[in-house]
């Protein structure tokens, strides 16, 4: 049983990363759902789809890669299930100089960092990626 489902999602995307994966597969609800199109806004996978049934939900997510290596190079929890960190929009900050992003559940729905400082809201950080 995973009890944090975020964490399980991106861990998946950083392992079928590092293995050099085409594609991996995540379980399926509304917040992976919104994380994953987050992601793909974002550039960081290529693709993402529905697979299964009623029954079998499966996000199909299909990784994206550089000449160089993999796109996703490192991922990082911030806020957990014990421990809940929140941001206003005046106190988010470009990450890893802009090449790595910070995502944040808002009032507006899961974005990035720069998403959310360009609409002026703030809250729960989620996670970081570069």
């Amino acid at each position: 049983m995973v009890t944090d489902p975020i964490s399980d999602f991106i861990i998946r995307l950083k392992n079928g990363s590092d293995a050099k994966k085409a594609v991996v597969i995540v379980s399926n609800s509304k917040l992976a759902m919104n994380v994953a199109h987050a992601l793909k806004k974002a550039g960081y996978v290529d693709t993402v789809e529905k697979k299964g049934n009623v029954f079998s939900r499966e996000l199909e997510i299909g990784l994206k890669y550089f000449e160089t290596g993999a796109r996703i190079n490192g991922v990082e929890r911030i806020s957990k299930p014990s421990r809940r960190l929140y941001m206003k929009s005046g106190d988010i900050r470009t990450y890893r100089s802009g090449f790595g992003n910070t995502f944040l559940s808002t009032p507006k729905g899961i974005m990035t960092d720069v998403e959310a400082k360009k609409n002026n809201v703030g809250g729960e950080v989620l996670f970081r990626i570069w």
